[in-house]
């Protein structure tokens, strides 16, 4: 019920509407209603009541709940479910508890992660209310080798979605976003599985949006930005996170329906930040330097190394560096 209200209060837009209106098209009590007004500005909404005109929205809260994203879905399917935490140890745990019992496109949102992670166990700084710290229900019916390729949709639907706010992003193979040459997002896709099927898969995407340089510890500061930093304004979390999610499906339904990754292939190719570049590639205590030649049709990472040997480098427990430092 409080959903339809602040449904019919936005489509007034500026304009005011009336109590009994409300109460006569849902079917319900004045008092209902004006407590669940009361609701909606306890949750950060700015309504104005006036006797015998009746209520006007005036301000919607930042917030990434579906009632406020709902307007820039352009999805069938992808983000049409959400749960949001005003906070939250990790949004991919949660979605790993729950994936089993909700639909394919659920979308876990956490204003903040107090357990944030990403690759390699690493952890990822996530305060409240300045990023989008979100992970997304998938049931692909692929084989499990498949499903790691899942991760450069992600890189390229968060790099289209950047690319829609008038933001240049490069993917640094396989799955993080940098701007200017700094990290702003990323990608830790995790799989349930049995021998030859996928019970579900978690992608989770991490994007630094509206953080402070305060909000970086000194040890990242040099390697991790954020798009308000790198624009000086802030930016529009509802549009962002409906535009990635947006392009997701987009990229998804070809990949889930027929194996098709070629246009999130091309996207990380014409964006990549390793291209061209010469970089270390780690793997537990050995390091070995080779130049990025291209990324392959099925997603892998093709290196060249100084004695001239070739290697098609699959997404797995792999770190990608610079010579000098991230990148």
């Amino acid at each position: 019920m409080k959903k339809k209200i602040l449904l019919m209060l936005k489509q007034a837009k500026e304009s005011f509407i009336s109590g009994e209106r409300i109460s006569d098209e849902l079917g319900v009590s004045r008092s209902a209603v004006w407590k669940h007004i009361n609701t909606l500005k306890e949750e950060g909404y700015k309504i104005e009541s006036v006797p015998r005109k009746g209520y006007r929205l005036l301000y919607s809260p930042d917030i990434l709940t579906l009632e406020e994203v709902e307007e820039y879905l352009t999805t069938d399917f992808v983000g049409r479910n959400i749960y949001y935490f005003d906070s939250i140890d990790s949004t991919n745990i949660r979605a790993k508890k729950m994936a089993m019992e909700e639909d394919e496109g659920t979308v876990i949102i956490g204003e903040e992660q107090t357990k944030g992670k990403g690759r390699l166990g690493k952890s990822w700084v996530s305060p409240n209310g300045k990023g989008l710290w979100m992970s997304i229900i998938l049931k692909p019916k692929l084989i499990p080798a498949e499903a790691a390729r899942l991760t450069l949709i992600g890189a390229a639907a968060v790099n289209k979605g950047l690319e829609d706010m008038k933001i240049k992003s490069y993917i640094k193979w396989p799955n993080d976003i940098l701007v200017h040459e700094k990290k702003v997002c990323g990608i830790l896709t995790e799989m349930s599985c049995e021998l030859n099927i996928i019970n579900y898969v978690v992608m989770g995407i991490g994007i630094n949006v509206n953080l402070e340089q305060k909000d970086f510890s000194e040890d990242l500061i040099d390697k991790a930005t954020s798009l308000k930093i790198i624009t000086g304004n802030k930016v529009d979390r509802k549009k962002l996170l409906a535009k990635v999610l947006n392009h997701f499906e987009n990229l998804y339904i070809p990949f889930k329906e027929k194996g098709d990754i070629s246009k999130s292939i091309h996207i990380c190719r014409q964006n990549s930040m390793l291209i061209g570049r010469e970089v270390r590639i780690i793997r537990g205590d050995t390091e070995r330097i080779g130049k990025a030649l291209d990324i392959d049709d099925e997603g892998n990472l093709i290196v060249k190394y100084k004695d001239g040997e070739k290697e098609r480098i699959f997404y797995g427990e792999v770190s990608i560096r610079g010579l000098k430092g991230y990148i």
